[in-house]
């Protein structure tokens, strides 16, 4: 399979730059696998296609606020974006790569923080210390840094970071640990949540820690040779449990976001259920490759030859799936983070 095979023409404007408000105002797109039918609704319609014995699989992961701003002694600005830290340690992304080097010293705003590079890498990685007054790294982040927007959208809030902080971050975010959000489940209300509820719909969480490799460009000619890079999951003893009650009863496993998808189906095992357990996922998920668990997806809408666009195609087939993403297109369906919404059931 080609990695070209999963191309389609996606005008710029549609690339979603700024949230639905309320969240669950945007659009919401529903596939029926069985019959290919689609119809056009509301996010806060989806209960009209839930029924209760269902369960609804979320990612709880929270995002860190770990997107610095910060400038050289010469002026310059300087962008960091951190992917993993211990301690004061750390390695991330920081540019204007070209421009800096081993043992520059970056005053970030605020003057909560100093980052010291110590070894560059590939691809504007670098390896840095942080410093802060009284020695508190963990709690200047917390007050310094910024929502680790992607690229392509906008600062909502640059003169309050707090704005992009709570806006791209899910209402039910609880374990730190992300660089990016699990994006399906910025739809959700706590009203709506509620409304889930009330009809005997389950809820229940995993948790997969979403790393700069989801969102990585495939760089493989042919789709198999492509690597996923791993990422932190773990999937409660409560969830696998939850998982066997909804097959006893009937119901449907519901995964909200590829995240959840990915999560639930490292962790399948005979009869539709789930193992609990944490470890690193790098599980590929494309056309050809079984789902052991996952009934029903809620999930965005992707980039053209994405991985996350090959998981989708996987569950719906690649035909079916390209057909409704020139629909979604024609009708001005908004896409990737802030976009709109589709359920494939």
């Amino acid at each position: 399979m080609l990695v070209a095979d999963f191309d389609f023409v996606l005008p710029p404007h549609l690339i979603a730059a700024r949230p639905a408000e309320p969240r669950d105002s945007s659009r919401l797109l529903v596939l029926e696998r069985g019959t290919g039918v689609c119809s056009h609704h509301v996010f806060r319609d989806l209960p009209t296609f839930l029924r209760a014995g269902d369960l609804l699989v979320l990612n709880d992961t929270r995002v860190r606020p770990w997107r610095l701003l910060g400038r050289r002694a010469t002026g310059g600005k300087v962008e960091c974006l951190i992917l993993r830290l211990s301690g004061a340690r750390g390695e991330g992304f920081v540019k204007p790569s070209k421009k800096l080097g081993v043992g520059d010293v970056v005053a970030m705003e605020r003057g909560a923080l100093q980052l010291r590079l110590l070894a560059a890498g590939e691809g504007g990685r670098w390896e840095f210390e942080l410093s802060a007054p009284g020695g508190d790294v963990a709690a200047a982040l917390e007050q310094a840094g910024r929502a680790p927007l992607p690229p392509y959208i906008p600062r909502l809030g640059d003169e309050d970071p707090q704005v992009d902080r709570e806006r791209y971050q899910t209402v039910f975010a609880e374990r730190p640990g992300a660089v990016a959000a699990p994006t399906a489940g910025l739809h959700f209300t706590p009203a709506l949540l509620d409304r889930v509820r009330q009809m005997g719909v389950e809820i229940a969480f995993v948790t997969l820690h979403v790393g700069e490799g989801t969102f990585a460009p495939v760089r493989a000619t042919v789709v198999e040779e492509h690597r996923m890079h791993g990422e932190d999951y773990e999937l409660p003893e409560v969830t696998a449990t939850a998982v066997a009650r909804t097959r006893a009863r009937g119901g449907r496993v519901i995964a909200v976001g590829t995240t959840s998808c990915r999560t639930l189906e490292t962790c399948a095992a005979p009869g539709r259920l789930v193992v609990a357990g944490r470890g690193r996922s790098e599980i590929f998920l494309f056309p050809g490759r079984p789902f052991g668990v996952v009934d029903a997806l809620l999930t965005n809408f992707h980039l053209p030859q994405s991985t996350l666009l090959m998981l989708v195609a996987a569950f719906a087939g690649r035909e079916r799936i390209l057909t409704v993403y020139r629909d979604a297109v024609a009708r001005e369906y908004r896409f990737f983070s802030f976009g709109d919404a589709m359920l494939i059931c």
